[in-house]
């Protein structure tokens, strides 16, 4: 990792291993966990390991990721950020999700989140996916009104097209991207590359493919070199990989924490990130 810190907006700077706060939630990403109190624990752990950016979305839960991490900052600090997102909804245990950016919902859900998080705004406010059912335009308006408002700071995309982020900055400033990216998954190389040239931050969720990173020769290799675990090299070598790539992995369990946070401090030479540049499929 050649930078520790990257700043969205040009005014809101934050580390580069944050906590997705997604796994928190109960079973099928669906209603409270069977521990509300040990989900939080996990929260508080993460900041205690230097975490200052907190990533969720209505949907987890839904409903109930915000309210875990806002409890588990209450009284909230200054110092973290909370990045939330808007435009899914969620109807069971596990259920596929259906889209929902319409203005009417959007505002609602804006609304739901301001509550639950405790605040008068969102630090960074991410449409969770564009609804093809509805024209583009109306959601991108209504986000930069949101924000012309003030109840969001900056505004953020997840599973864009490059055409799609470009459309946006018509209406606002694209401040992050969230797409699916990992080691072995690189579909999104175009996207990650015009996030770069425009000073993005690019956030992969599935950075480490749910945790099914596999045991591939170069990750195993290079593991033992470090003896840390294919995981540990799968984040760390995304950090490598470009300076405005924001991790949020995610976890209700502290160990895991701990071993997630850890990756941050493993170096890769030249020869290991190219041998992991192998790995995609």
């Amino acid at each position: 990792m050649t930078t520790e810190t990257f700043t969205i907006g040009g005014d809101l700077t934050f580390h580069r291993v944050g906590f997705g706060a997604m796994r928190i939630t109960g079973p099928g990403f669906y209603g409270m966990p069977a521990d509300p109190e040990h989900a939080k624990a996990v929260v508080r752990r993460a900041v205690e390991l230097g975490v200052d950016f907190i990533d969720t979305a209505d949907q987890y839960g839904p409903f109930t990721s915000e309210q875990l991490v806002a409890d588990a900052l209450d009284p909230r600090s200054a110092d973290v950020v909370v990045a939330t997102k808007g435009g899914l909804v969620r109807f069971g245990p596990g259920a596929s999700l259906k889209n929902d950016a319409t203005p009417q919902h959007l505002r609602d859900a804006l609304d739901g989140s301001l509550r639950r998080l405790k605040t008068d705004r969102i630090d960074l406010y991410q449409l969770h996916r564009i609804d093809p059912d509805i024209p583009v335009g109306s959601t991108f308006e209504f986000l930069r009104g949101a924000q012309q408002e003030g109840k969001v700071r900056h505004l953020g995309l997840s599973e864009v097209t490059v055409d799609e982020i470009k459309e946006a900055q018509r209406f606002f400033d694209v401040t992050s991207v969230q797409n699916r990216y990992s080691v072995g998954d690189r579909e999104a190389e175009p996207v990650l590359e015009y996030c770069t040239a425009q000073n993005i931050a690019f956030i992969p969720w599935f950075p480490i493919g749910g945790g099914d990173i596999g045991e591939h020769d170069a990750l195993s290799r290079v593991a033992a070199a470090h003896d840390a675990s294919t995981r540990q090299i799968a984040l760390a070598w995304l950090l490598h990989h470009a300076d405005n790539i924001v991790l949020i992995p995610g976890t209700s369990d502290i160990a895991h924490l701990e071993q997630n946070m850890a990756a941050k401090d493993i170096a890769l030479t030249p020869e290991q990130m190219s041998a992991l540049d192998t790995l995609s499929n």
